[in-house]
Protein backbone atom coordinates (compact mmCIF):
# COMPACT_ATOMS: atom_id res chain seq x y z
CA UNK A 1 0.00 0.00 0.00
CA UNK A 2 1.36 3.42 -0.90
CA UNK A 3 2.12 5.75 1.95
CA UNK A 4 1.74 9.51 2.02
CA UNK A 5 3.63 12.09 4.15
CA UNK A 6 1.67 14.88 5.76
CA UNK A 7 2.95 17.26 8.46
CA UNK A 8 5.82 14.93 9.47
CA UNK A 9 3.23 12.11 9.78
CA UNK A 10 3.41 8.77 7.96
CA UNK A 11 0.13 6.90 7.56
CA UNK A 12 -1.53 4.67 5.04
CA UNK A 13 -3.89 6.36 2.58
CA UNK A 14 -6.80 4.52 4.18
CA UNK A 15 -6.12 5.95 7.67
CA UNK A 16 -7.20 9.28 9.05
CA UNK A 17 -4.20 11.51 9.77
CA UNK A 18 -3.91 13.33 13.08
CA UNK A 19 -3.42 17.09 12.92
CA UNK A 20 -0.24 17.33 15.00
CA UNK A 21 -0.28 21.13 15.10
CA UNK A 22 -3.74 20.99 16.69
CA UNK A 23 -2.49 18.49 19.29
CA UNK A 24 0.51 20.70 20.04
CA UNK A 25 -1.86 23.61 20.67
CA UNK A 26 -3.73 21.45 23.19
CA UNK A 27 -0.40 20.59 24.87
CA UNK A 28 0.33 24.28 25.31
CA UNK A 29 -3.06 24.90 26.95
CA UNK A 30 -2.85 21.84 29.21
CA UNK A 31 0.79 22.02 30.34
CA UNK A 32 1.39 25.77 30.19
CA UNK A 33 3.91 27.84 28.24
CA UNK A 34 6.98 26.97 30.33
CA UNK A 35 6.70 23.18 30.09
CA UNK A 36 5.53 23.35 26.47
CA UNK A 37 8.39 25.58 25.31
CA UNK A 38 11.03 23.63 27.25
CA UNK A 39 9.94 20.06 26.44
CA UNK A 40 6.86 19.46 24.30
CA UNK A 41 7.38 21.91 21.46
CA UNK A 42 10.21 19.82 20.02
CA UNK A 43 8.16 16.61 19.84
CA UNK A 44 7.30 15.64 16.25
CA UNK A 45 4.92 13.01 14.93
CA UNK A 46 6.85 10.43 12.92
CA UNK A 47 4.42 7.54 12.42
CA UNK A 48 0.77 7.01 13.18
CA UNK A 49 -0.82 3.59 13.58
CA UNK A 50 -4.29 2.60 14.62
CA UNK A 51 -3.38 1.89 18.27
CA UNK A 52 -0.09 3.74 18.86
CA UNK A 53 2.08 6.66 17.77
CA UNK A 54 5.81 7.01 17.14
CA UNK A 55 6.99 10.45 18.23
CA UNK A 56 10.36 12.04 17.56
CA UNK A 57 12.49 13.77 20.21
CA UNK A 58 15.93 15.39 19.86
CA UNK A 59 17.88 13.48 22.56
CA UNK A 60 17.74 10.51 24.91
CA UNK A 61 17.57 12.93 27.79
CA UNK A 62 14.44 14.57 26.33
CA UNK A 63 12.88 11.13 25.90
CA UNK A 64 13.67 10.01 29.45
CA UNK A 65 12.41 13.24 31.00
CA UNK A 66 9.16 13.29 29.00
CA UNK A 67 8.44 9.61 29.70
CA UNK A 68 9.01 9.99 33.45
CA UNK A 69 7.05 13.24 33.90
CA UNK A 70 4.49 13.78 31.15
CA UNK A 71 3.79 10.57 29.23
CA UNK A 72 0.49 9.67 30.89
CA UNK A 73 -0.96 13.16 30.33
CA UNK A 74 0.31 13.24 26.73
CA UNK A 75 -1.44 9.93 26.09
CA UNK A 76 -4.65 11.30 27.59
CA UNK A 77 -4.44 14.32 25.29
CA UNK A 78 -3.89 12.41 22.05
CA UNK A 79 -6.67 9.96 22.92
CA UNK A 80 -9.04 12.92 22.73
CA UNK A 81 -8.25 13.05 19.03
CA UNK A 82 -8.06 9.31 18.38
CA UNK A 83 -9.71 7.02 20.92
CA UNK A 84 -8.06 3.81 19.66
CA UNK A 85 -4.56 4.96 20.71
CA UNK A 86 -3.24 3.14 23.79
CA UNK A 87 0.53 3.69 23.76
CA UNK A 88 3.28 6.02 22.59
CA UNK A 89 6.80 5.18 21.45
CA UNK A 90 9.67 7.64 21.09
CA UNK A 91 12.43 7.79 18.50
CA UNK A 92 15.56 9.94 18.83
CA UNK A 93 16.02 11.89 15.60
CA UNK A 94 18.62 14.62 16.21
CA UNK A 95 21.01 13.38 18.88
CA UNK A 96 23.97 12.58 16.61
CA UNK A 97 23.72 15.94 14.90
CA UNK A 98 23.55 17.70 18.25
CA UNK A 99 26.57 15.88 19.65
CA UNK A 100 28.61 16.96 16.64
CA UNK A 101 27.63 20.56 17.22
CA UNK A 102 28.62 20.35 20.91
CA UNK A 103 32.19 19.42 19.94
CA UNK A 104 32.61 22.79 18.19
CA UNK A 105 31.93 24.88 21.31
CA UNK A 106 34.62 27.17 22.72
CA UNK A 107 32.82 30.24 24.08
CA UNK A 108 34.65 30.55 27.41
CA UNK A 109 32.91 33.81 28.30
CA UNK A 110 29.71 31.92 29.06
CA UNK A 111 31.20 30.42 32.22
CA UNK A 112 30.21 33.54 34.14
CA UNK A 113 26.56 33.02 33.19
CA UNK A 114 26.59 29.51 34.71
CA UNK A 115 28.38 30.80 37.80
CA UNK A 116 25.91 33.64 38.37
CA UNK A 117 22.96 31.30 37.95
CA UNK A 118 24.44 28.80 40.43
CA UNK A 119 24.98 31.53 42.99
CA UNK A 120 21.41 32.78 42.63
CA UNK A 121 19.84 29.37 43.28
CA UNK A 122 22.30 27.46 45.44
CA UNK A 123 23.69 29.72 48.13
CA UNK A 124 24.57 27.93 51.33
CA UNK A 125 22.06 28.59 54.10
CA UNK A 126 23.87 30.03 57.13
CA UNK A 127 21.11 28.75 59.43
CA UNK A 128 21.81 25.13 58.51
CA UNK A 129 25.07 24.66 60.38
CA UNK A 130 26.58 22.09 62.73
CA UNK A 131 25.82 24.21 65.80
CA UNK A 132 22.05 23.96 65.40
CA UNK A 133 21.94 20.37 64.13
CA UNK A 134 20.40 18.37 66.97
CA UNK A 135 22.19 15.10 67.66
CA UNK A 136 20.34 11.87 68.48
CA UNK A 137 20.77 8.12 68.13
CA UNK A 138 19.25 8.17 64.65
CA UNK A 139 21.73 10.66 63.18
CA UNK A 140 24.80 10.34 65.43
CA UNK A 141 26.95 8.41 62.94
CA UNK A 142 26.06 10.66 60.00
CA UNK A 143 26.82 13.78 62.04
CA UNK A 144 30.15 12.42 63.32
CA UNK A 145 31.48 11.53 59.88
CA UNK A 146 30.21 14.78 58.37
CA UNK A 147 32.40 16.62 60.88
CA UNK A 148 35.35 14.28 60.25
CA UNK A 149 35.19 15.05 56.52
CA UNK A 150 35.67 18.71 57.37
CA UNK A 151 38.82 17.85 59.35
CA UNK A 152 40.28 15.32 56.91
CA UNK A 153 39.36 15.99 53.31
CA UNK A 154 39.31 12.99 50.95
CA UNK A 155 39.69 10.42 53.72
CA UNK A 156 36.07 9.35 53.23
CA UNK A 157 35.46 9.89 49.56
CA UNK A 158 32.73 10.01 48.51
CA UNK A 159 30.73 10.54 51.69
CA UNK A 160 27.22 9.31 50.91
CA UNK A 161 24.44 10.34 53.34
CA UNK A 162 21.13 8.53 52.90
CA UNK A 163 17.80 8.65 54.66
CA UNK A 164 14.13 9.42 54.19
CA UNK A 165 12.56 12.77 53.39
CA UNK A 166 12.85 15.46 56.06
CA UNK A 167 15.42 13.76 58.32
CA UNK A 168 18.25 16.29 58.01
CA UNK A 169 20.34 15.25 54.99
CA UNK A 170 20.26 18.70 53.41
CA UNK A 171 21.09 20.28 56.77
CA UNK A 172 24.24 18.14 57.09
CA UNK A 173 25.39 18.79 53.52
CA UNK A 174 24.83 22.50 53.98
CA UNK A 175 26.76 22.43 57.28
CA UNK A 176 29.71 20.73 55.59
CA UNK A 177 29.71 23.39 52.88
CA UNK A 178 29.67 26.19 55.44
CA UNK A 179 32.54 24.64 57.39
CA UNK A 180 34.73 24.24 54.29
CA UNK A 181 33.88 27.25 52.14
CA UNK A 182 36.49 29.67 53.53
CA UNK A 183 39.50 27.56 52.53
CA UNK A 184 38.10 25.56 49.63
CA UNK A 185 36.30 26.02 46.33
CA UNK A 186 32.95 24.58 47.41
CA UNK A 187 30.26 23.69 44.87
CA UNK A 188 26.88 22.99 46.50
CA UNK A 189 24.00 22.09 44.21
CA UNK A 190 20.90 19.91 44.12
CA UNK A 191 20.67 17.12 41.55
CA UNK A 192 17.64 18.85 40.01
CA UNK A 193 19.57 22.10 39.63
CA UNK A 194 22.54 20.22 38.17
CA UNK A 195 20.12 18.73 35.66
CA UNK A 196 18.68 22.18 34.88
CA UNK A 197 22.11 23.57 34.00
CA UNK A 198 22.89 20.44 32.00
CA UNK A 199 19.76 20.92 29.88
CA UNK A 200 20.36 24.65 29.54
CA UNK A 201 23.92 24.07 28.35
CA UNK A 202 22.73 21.58 25.74
CA UNK A 203 20.14 24.04 24.44
CA UNK A 204 22.72 26.84 24.29
CA UNK A 205 25.44 24.62 22.83
CA UNK A 206 27.63 25.36 25.85
CA UNK A 207 28.60 21.94 27.21
CA UNK A 208 32.33 22.69 27.18
CA UNK A 209 31.93 25.43 29.76
CA UNK A 210 29.45 23.35 31.76
CA UNK A 211 32.05 20.61 32.13
CA UNK A 212 34.85 23.06 32.99
CA UNK A 213 32.79 24.86 35.63
CA UNK A 214 31.59 21.82 37.56
CA UNK A 215 34.89 19.97 37.46
CA UNK A 216 37.07 22.67 39.00
CA UNK A 217 35.66 22.53 42.55
CA UNK A 218 37.74 21.11 45.41
CA UNK A 219 34.59 20.19 47.37
CA UNK A 220 31.60 19.02 45.33
CA UNK A 221 28.32 18.62 47.25
CA UNK A 222 25.24 17.33 45.44
CA UNK A 223 21.87 16.85 47.16
CA UNK A 224 19.16 14.28 46.29
CA UNK A 225 21.12 12.28 43.72
CA UNK A 226 18.10 9.98 43.22
CA UNK A 227 16.71 12.57 40.78
CA UNK A 228 19.13 11.42 38.07
CA UNK A 229 17.14 8.16 37.93
CA UNK A 230 16.27 7.15 34.37
CA UNK A 231 18.04 10.12 32.76
CA UNK A 232 20.77 8.43 30.75
CA UNK A 233 22.43 11.52 29.26
CA UNK A 234 22.58 13.22 32.65
CA UNK A 235 24.00 10.07 34.27
CA UNK A 236 26.69 9.94 31.60
CA UNK A 237 27.74 13.51 32.40
CA UNK A 238 27.58 12.94 36.17
CA UNK A 239 29.72 9.81 35.83
CA UNK A 240 32.50 11.70 34.03
CA UNK A 241 32.23 14.68 36.40
CA UNK A 242 32.53 12.29 39.36
CA UNK A 243 35.60 10.56 37.89
CA UNK A 244 37.28 13.85 37.03
CA UNK A 245 36.80 15.20 40.56
CA UNK A 246 38.06 11.99 42.16
CA UNK A 247 41.17 11.97 39.98
CA UNK A 248 42.10 15.49 41.09
CA UNK A 249 41.51 14.63 44.76
CA UNK A 250 38.35 16.69 45.30
CA UNK A 251 36.06 15.77 48.19
CA UNK A 252 32.59 14.59 47.06
CA UNK A 253 29.57 14.57 49.38
CA UNK A 254 26.27 13.16 48.17
CA UNK A 255 22.82 12.68 49.66
CA UNK A 256 19.93 10.46 48.64
CA UNK A 257 16.74 8.97 50.01
CA UNK A 258 18.14 5.44 49.59
CA UNK A 259 21.42 3.52 49.56
CA UNK A 260 23.48 3.49 46.32
CA UNK A 261 22.58 -0.08 45.33
CA UNK A 262 18.86 0.68 45.72
CA UNK A 263 18.89 3.62 43.31
CA UNK A 264 16.30 2.78 40.67
CA UNK A 265 17.30 3.07 36.99
CA UNK A 266 20.81 4.32 37.70
CA UNK A 267 23.81 2.86 35.88
CA UNK A 268 25.62 0.08 37.75
CA UNK A 269 28.97 1.81 37.32
CA UNK A 270 27.61 4.90 39.11
CA UNK A 271 26.18 2.78 41.93
CA UNK A 272 29.56 1.08 42.28
CA UNK A 273 31.42 4.37 42.60
CA UNK A 274 28.91 5.80 45.06
CA UNK A 275 29.30 2.67 47.18
CA UNK A 276 33.07 2.90 47.09
CA UNK A 277 33.34 5.56 49.78
CA UNK A 278 31.57 5.78 53.12
CA UNK A 279 27.80 5.29 53.23
CA UNK A 280 26.07 6.59 56.39
CA UNK A 281 22.37 6.43 57.26
CA UNK A 282 20.03 8.86 58.98
CA UNK A 283 17.13 6.96 60.53
CA UNK A 284 13.75 8.38 61.57
CA UNK A 285 14.04 10.25 64.89
CA UNK A 286 13.23 8.41 68.10
CA UNK A 287 11.07 9.89 70.85
CA UNK A 288 13.93 11.55 72.74
CA UNK A 289 15.27 13.28 69.63
CA UNK A 290 11.81 14.53 68.69
CA UNK A 291 11.40 16.05 72.17
CA UNK A 292 14.79 17.79 71.80
CA UNK A 293 13.80 19.14 68.38
CA UNK A 294 10.45 20.46 69.66
CA UNK A 295 12.08 22.24 72.61
CA UNK A 296 14.77 23.73 70.37
CA UNK A 297 12.17 24.97 67.88
CA UNK A 298 10.10 26.56 70.66
CA UNK A 299 13.24 28.36 71.84
CA UNK A 300 13.92 29.63 68.30
CA UNK A 301 10.34 30.88 67.90
CA UNK A 302 10.52 32.71 71.23
CA UNK A 303 13.81 34.38 70.31
CA UNK A 304 12.62 35.32 66.84
CA UNK A 305 9.21 36.75 67.78
CA UNK A 306 10.05 37.92 71.31
CA UNK A 307 7.06 36.20 72.89
CA UNK A 308 6.62 33.60 75.57
CA UNK A 309 5.32 30.22 74.37
CA UNK A 310 4.27 27.78 77.05
CA UNK A 311 3.65 24.15 76.13
CA UNK A 312 3.46 21.66 78.95
CA UNK A 313 5.77 18.65 78.91
CA UNK A 314 2.66 16.51 78.50
CA UNK A 315 1.77 18.33 75.28
CA UNK A 316 5.36 18.14 73.99
CA UNK A 317 5.43 14.40 74.67
CA UNK A 318 2.08 13.93 72.92
CA UNK A 319 3.29 15.69 69.76
CA UNK A 320 6.55 13.71 69.80
CA UNK A 321 4.84 10.36 70.28
CA UNK A 322 2.10 10.89 67.69
CA UNK A 323 4.27 12.29 64.88
CA UNK A 324 5.30 9.19 62.98
CA UNK A 325 6.98 10.46 59.83
CA UNK A 326 9.91 12.89 59.78
CA UNK A 327 11.37 16.04 61.33
CA UNK A 328 9.85 18.34 58.73
CA UNK A 329 6.35 17.07 59.47
CA UNK A 330 7.07 17.29 63.21
CA UNK A 331 7.93 21.00 62.87
CA UNK A 332 4.75 21.53 60.84
CA UNK A 333 2.64 19.96 63.58
CA UNK A 334 4.35 22.09 66.24
CA UNK A 335 3.78 25.28 64.22
CA UNK A 336 0.08 24.44 64.00
CA UNK A 337 -0.20 23.99 67.77
CA UNK A 338 1.76 27.18 68.50
CA UNK A 339 -0.36 29.19 66.05
CA UNK A 340 -3.58 27.94 67.65
CA UNK A 341 -2.25 28.80 71.10
CA UNK A 342 -1.23 32.28 69.97
CA UNK A 343 -4.56 33.07 68.24
CA UNK A 344 -6.65 31.89 71.20
CA UNK A 345 -4.23 33.28 73.79
CA UNK A 346 -4.35 30.15 75.94
CA UNK A 347 -2.14 27.38 77.20
CA UNK A 348 -3.13 24.15 75.48
CA UNK A 349 -3.80 20.81 77.13
CA UNK A 350 -3.79 17.31 75.65
CA UNK A 351 -7.46 17.41 74.64
CA UNK A 352 -6.92 20.71 72.82
CA UNK A 353 -4.04 19.17 70.88
CA UNK A 354 -6.03 16.08 70.00
CA UNK A 355 -8.79 18.21 68.53
CA UNK A 356 -6.38 20.45 66.64
CA UNK A 357 -4.33 17.59 65.22
CA UNK A 358 -6.84 14.79 64.72
CA UNK A 359 -7.01 15.32 60.96
CA UNK A 360 -3.24 15.84 60.70
CA UNK A 361 -2.27 12.60 62.43
CA UNK A 362 -4.82 10.70 60.34
CA UNK A 363 -3.36 12.07 57.11
CA UNK A 364 0.39 12.06 57.76
CA UNK A 365 1.21 8.64 56.43
CA UNK A 366 3.89 7.86 53.87
CA UNK A 367 2.26 5.77 51.16
CA UNK A 368 4.67 4.07 48.76
CA UNK A 369 4.21 1.57 45.95
CA UNK A 370 6.09 -1.04 48.00
CA UNK A 371 3.79 -0.49 50.96
CA UNK A 372 0.69 -0.81 48.76
CA UNK A 373 1.99 -4.05 47.25
CA UNK A 374 2.65 -5.58 50.68
CA UNK A 375 -0.70 -4.53 52.15
CA UNK A 376 -2.67 -5.76 49.13
CA UNK A 377 -0.88 -9.12 48.98
CA UNK A 378 -1.43 -9.63 52.73
CA UNK A 379 -5.08 -8.58 52.45
CA UNK A 380 -5.77 -11.21 49.79
CA UNK A 381 -3.47 -13.76 51.48
CA UNK A 382 -1.22 -14.27 48.46
CA UNK A 383 2.58 -14.13 48.19
CA UNK A 384 3.96 -10.84 46.92
CA UNK A 385 6.12 -12.68 44.39
CA UNK A 386 2.99 -14.36 43.01
CA UNK A 387 1.13 -11.06 42.71
CA UNK A 388 4.05 -9.54 40.79
CA UNK A 389 4.52 -12.59 38.56
CA UNK A 390 3.43 -12.88 34.94
CA UNK A 391 0.58 -15.26 35.79
CA UNK A 392 -2.85 -13.95 34.75
CA UNK A 393 -5.22 -16.09 36.77
CA UNK A 394 -8.09 -14.16 38.37
CA UNK A 395 -6.96 -14.74 42.01
CA UNK A 396 -3.69 -12.96 41.15
CA UNK A 397 -4.73 -10.55 38.40
CA UNK A 398 -7.44 -8.77 40.38
CA UNK A 399 -5.27 -7.99 43.46
CA UNK A 400 -2.51 -6.88 41.08
CA UNK A 401 -4.94 -4.48 39.37
CA UNK A 402 -6.12 -3.16 42.75
CA UNK A 403 -2.52 -2.51 43.80
CA UNK A 404 -1.83 -0.65 40.53
CA UNK A 405 -5.04 1.37 40.96
CA UNK A 406 -4.10 2.39 44.52
CA UNK A 407 -0.54 3.20 43.47
CA UNK A 408 -1.92 5.63 40.90
CA UNK A 409 -4.46 7.16 43.29
CA UNK A 410 -2.37 7.32 46.49
CA UNK A 411 1.17 8.09 45.29
CA UNK A 412 2.74 10.67 43.00
CA UNK A 413 4.38 8.01 40.81
CA UNK A 414 3.81 8.26 37.05
CA UNK A 415 2.24 5.43 35.05
CA UNK A 416 5.59 4.23 33.62
CA UNK A 417 7.15 4.25 37.11
CA UNK A 418 4.27 2.21 38.54
CA UNK A 419 4.55 -0.26 35.68
CA UNK A 420 8.24 -0.76 36.39
CA UNK A 421 7.50 -1.46 40.07
CA UNK A 422 5.18 -4.27 38.94
CA UNK A 423 7.85 -6.46 37.33
CA UNK A 424 8.56 -4.01 34.48
CA UNK A 425 5.06 -3.99 33.05
CA UNK A 426 4.12 -1.45 30.39
CA UNK A 427 2.32 1.74 31.41
CA UNK A 428 -0.66 0.67 29.29
CA UNK A 429 -1.16 -2.27 31.68
CA UNK A 430 -1.45 0.22 34.53
CA UNK A 431 -3.95 2.31 32.56
CA UNK A 432 -6.07 -0.80 31.95
CA UNK A 433 -5.91 -1.73 35.64
CA UNK A 434 -6.99 1.76 36.75
CA UNK A 435 -9.92 1.77 34.33
CA UNK A 436 -10.99 -1.74 35.34
CA UNK A 437 -10.95 -1.09 39.09
CA UNK A 438 -12.62 2.30 38.64
CA UNK A 439 -15.45 0.64 36.74
CA UNK A 440 -15.80 -2.22 39.23
CA UNK A 441 -15.75 0.16 42.22
CA UNK A 442 -18.78 1.91 40.74
CA UNK A 443 -20.69 -1.31 40.09
CA UNK A 444 -19.58 -3.90 42.64
CA UNK A 445 -20.23 -3.45 46.37
CA UNK A 446 -17.62 -6.09 47.23
CA UNK A 447 -14.97 -4.14 45.35
CA UNK A 448 -15.98 -0.94 47.16
CA UNK A 449 -15.61 -2.73 50.48
CA UNK A 450 -12.19 -4.17 49.56
CA UNK A 451 -10.85 -0.78 48.46
CA UNK A 452 -12.15 0.93 51.57
CA UNK A 453 -10.61 -1.63 53.90
CA UNK A 454 -7.24 -1.61 52.11
CA UNK A 455 -7.12 2.20 52.20
CA UNK A 456 -7.79 2.09 55.93
CA UNK A 457 -4.97 -0.41 56.42
CA UNK A 458 -2.58 1.81 54.45
CA UNK A 459 -3.47 4.91 56.48
CA UNK A 460 -3.24 3.10 59.80
CA UNK A 461 0.30 1.78 59.28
Amino acid sequence: MDNIKKQNTYVSEEEKTLDWSEIQTSFKKTFGDEIYNSWLQKISLIKEFNDYLVLGVPTRFFRDWIVSRYLDKILEQVKNYKLSLNRIEFKIIEENKQNQELLKLNEINKVSEIKDSILNYNRLNSNLNFENFIRGKSNDIALSYSKKVCDQLSRYNPLYVCGGVGLGKTHLLNAIGLALQNENNVMYISAERFMYHFIKSIKKNDMVNFKDFFRKSSVFIIDDIQFISGKESLQEEFFHTFNSLMEKGSQIIISSDRTPMKLDRVQDRIKSRLSGGLVVDIDPPDFDLKVKIINKKIEEIQNQFKENIILSQEVVNYIASESKTNIRELIGVLNRVVAFSRVNNKSLNINDCKNILKDVFNQIRVITVDKIQNVVSNYFNIALSEMLSQRRSRPLARPRQIAMYLAKKMTSRSLPEIGRRFANRDHTTVIHAVKTITRLSEQDDEMKKNLSQIRSLLLEQ
